[in-house]
């Protein structure tokens, strides 16, 4: 059973940065589609950034420029790197994956992943 673990949420100024962290245990990630999704409060689940098993990425108009999504496949850890935020970046960070699949088909698709971390929240506030 895949499990996926977020860490580094947090608060910080509009114009800084964060990284966040997924821990994935209980399967081999190195085919998967690995996703960061977000949700804010009265929102839907958006993604942010994918990235599959070929290592092409595929990343939200909204974060493009100013978010890194990568994956360790020896640490199965993904992380997002997220610089120059704003405070529409407020929202519950999830990481996600499902067993195949491209990273751009599969950004705006949350339905379509099958296994979810239990969040993080980033709060962006000066």
């Amino acid at each position: 059973q895949a499990q996926l673990v977020e860490s580094g949420g947090g608060s910080v100024q509009p114009g800084g940065s964060l990284r966040l962290s997924c821990a994935a245990s209980g399967s081999s990630y190195n085919r998967y589609c690995m996703a960061w999704f977000r949700q804010a409060p009265g929102k839907e689940r958006e993604g942010v950034a994918t990235t599959d098993s070929g290592g092409f990425s595929s990343y939200a108009d909204s974060v493009r420029g100013r978010f890194t999504i990568s994956q360790d496949k020896i640490k199965n850890t993904l992380s997002l790197q997220m610089n120059s935020l704003k405070q529409e970046d407020t929202a519950v960070y999830f990481c996600a994956a499902r067993k195949s699949g491209g990273a751009w088909y599969f950004l705006k698709k949350p339905k379509d992943f099958d296994y979810w971390g239990q969040g993080t929240q980033v709060t962006v506030s000066s």
